[in-house]
């Protein structure tokens, strides 16, 4: 059954929506949680299997395939407990019961279970008729996953390497697939061939002859072009994309994995105007591998969910992605880190993000994966990251290992926000013969790494009274950066009025539209690139910047157009185009000025 809200709550970190879906689901809203770190969410499914009377049979560090069981055992537990909110709503309901308006409330005023309730409590109000009615016309949320295919690092026994199906991201979808969840695993941060080739030896990701699949998958795209080669590599190995979730380059949470200065909105055009050739194209290799395969043929085309997410901030951005380009949902992240109702944060780190302008908010290099990483400027992580560094002791214990990636210094992989690693990094660079200025530079490169794969888990210990013991208490945190316009706490009605135009909770006036604040975070980061190659300006790193201004400029271009036929009210962000456009003149990095 679709969806009645044109909205999701994308993941958020490792832990700050991992039990989402236990606070918003029976309110049928779809929700994601990250699958990273397994031992956190057996902290978890003890807590809660005890809070709610469940059988809980301890899954240990010996099990033979303890990363997958103990996923596997999580998402059932979601699925148990969440079935059971949604019963209980189901069982409550009278005809004029504050749940059924809870329910009903939350939703978009032209959603037509609206209509068709108000409708029918016209003409019934029989108690059983509601409950079937809204059986009937109604289901919770989806418990959907995320899994970064760059976090596959292989696991030992002692010394010995095991086999990749044992690698973390491999388990992790070992883990889903065994589970017990109808839903979608969406797949972030780039195509992994083996990774991709490993889904086809679960029946779940395929589809049956009616075209119904168990288990969708959805791929995190920034592009259409690298949509299509994934799809179509899906596709030969017998699996449907049934989703592309189309995310910022730069105007997102987490890490940050920037295009070539290609923008939002030509990029949602390109969907758009290919859907139905994407579809028919993706199709027929899917057709071919599955007869190959002797597996059941979908008797007609698949269906396809296109959606966008990163920097949306009012009803009109949202309604706008929707009637625009067609979007079969919006993701609305950063701002529900403000809604303890929907989130996981500690108090300390919410009430950081209220506080957040635009200086707090900043692309980083603490990511160990070498990714640009967003990040809130005085997190607790960071402070205790510095504190140690400046102390002499930089670097982290790496208690979870799940970015331990780099065999620079020795055989089995480490992180390097390891203390191990940092500790001969920084011993090798003393060795250089290099200016203070330079070294300076370097050694805070090193020292910036921060442990994020225990901080970005340790809010959802805080807030459930678990122990730190081994991580610590410190917090790490990757809001976007439209999370600056955002100030206060929320509630769950607060934000969802905010998200369907009911209401409006963003107090600031001076809020650039979400197509404008990506343009802008583009310039700035083409800038900082610039200065970067300055002093090796090679013929790669001039085509480089070449390219990237003439599509930023294309990008421009592009919005000028558009926006220049919808009206008055949008001359604000003409406006605010033609500024950028100057902007990139007075850089020099136009595509004139750029050497070709």
């Amino acid at each position: 059954m679709a969806s009645a809200h044109s909205f999701h709550i994308p993941v958020m970190g490792i832990g700050f929506t991992i039990d989402t879906p236990l606070k918003v689901s029976h309110w049928g809203i779809d929700s994601v949680i990250s699958l990273v770190d397994d031992g956190l969410l057996e902290r978890l499914r003890k807590k809660y299997s005890e809070l709610n009377q469940l059988v809980y049979e301890p899954i240990s560090d010996r099990d033979e395939d303890a990363r997958a069981n103990r996923i596997t055992a999580y998402l059932d537990m979601l699925h148990v407990l969440t079935q059971q909110k949604w019963e209980q709503l189901i069982n409550d309901l009278s005809p004029n019961s504050d749940a059924v308006w809870s329910f009903l409330e939350l939703l978009p005023n032209s959603a037509e279970l609206v209509q068709k309730f108000n409708a029918w409590k016209a003409s019934s109000t029989s108690l059983l008729d509601v409950r079937q009615w809204i059986s009937d016309h109604a289901s919770p949320g989806r418990i959907d996953v995320n899994i970064m295919t760059k976090v596959d690092g292989a696991n030992f026994s002692g010394k010995t390497q095991l086999g990749p199906e044992f690698n973390d991201a491999h388990a992790a979808v070992r883990g889903y697939a065994n589970s017990m969840l109808e839903s979608t695993l969406v797949l972030s941060a780039g195509m992994s061939p083996r990774l991709y080739g490993y889904l086809a030896q679960f029946e779940d990701f395929f589809a049956d002859a009616t075209g119904f699949i168990k288990k969708k998958i959805a791929l995190k795209v920034s592009d259409y072009r690298s949509a299509l080669i994934q799809g179509k590599f899906l596709a030969k190995k017998g699996i449907w994309v049934s989703e592309y979730r189309i995310e910022s380059g730069l105007n997102c949470g987490g890490h940050a994995f920037a295009t070539d200065g290609f923008l939002m909105g030509p990029i949602l055009a390109e969907f758009r105007d290919n859907r139905d050739e994407l579809i028919q194209s993706v199709h027929s290799l899917l057709q071919d591998a599955l007869t190959s395969q002797n597996k059941p043929v979908p008797e007609s085309a698949m269906d396809l969910r296109i959606t966008a997410q990163g920097g949306v901030g009012t009803a009109e951005e949202h309604q706008f992605l929707i009637d625009t380009y067609g979007m079969d949902s919006v993701g609305w992240g950063s701002p529900f880190l403000l809604v303890p109702e929907a989130t996981t944060v500690d108090d300390s780190t919410r009430n950081k993000l209220a506080t957040a302008l635009e200086p707090d908010l900043y692309l980083s290099g603490i990511s160990p994966l070498g990714v640009p990483f967003n990040n809130l400027r005085g997190n607790s992580k960071d402070e205790s990251k510095l504190l140690l560094a400046n102390k002499g002791k930089p670097g982290s214990s790496c208690p979870k290992k799940y970015l331990a990636s780099n065999t620079e210094f020795t055989e089995e992989p480490i992180c390097t926000a390891f203390r191990q690693y940092q500790h001969l990094k920084l011993k090798e660079l003393g060795g250089l013969n290099i200016s203070p200025a330079e070294f300076d530079r370097r050694f805070n490169q090193v020292v910036e790494k921060s442990c994020i794969c225990v901080g970005l888990g340790t809010s959802a210990l805080l807030v459930n009274e678990l122990s730190t013991k081994i991580e610590g208490p410190e917090v790490s945190i990757c809001p976007g950066p439209n999370m600056a316009y955002f100030d206060r706490t929320m509630t769950l009605k607060d934000m969802v009025d905010h998200i369907y135009g009911r209401t409006n909770v963003i107090s600031r006036t001076d809020r650039p539209h979400m197509f404008v604040k990506e343009l802008r975070l583009y310039v700035d980061y083409l800038a900082q690139k610039s200065v970067e190659l300055e002093e090796n300006l090679t013929d790669k790193s001039r085509k480089f910047l070449h390219t990237f201004a003439s599509n930023l400029q294309a990008g421009i271009a592009y919005y000028q157009a558009l926006f220049a036929g919808l009206g008055s009210a949008y001359d604000g962000v003409l406006n605010h185009l033609q500024q950028e456009w100057e902007r990139l003149d007075r850089l020099g990095l136009s595509v004139e000025n750029v050497p070709g």
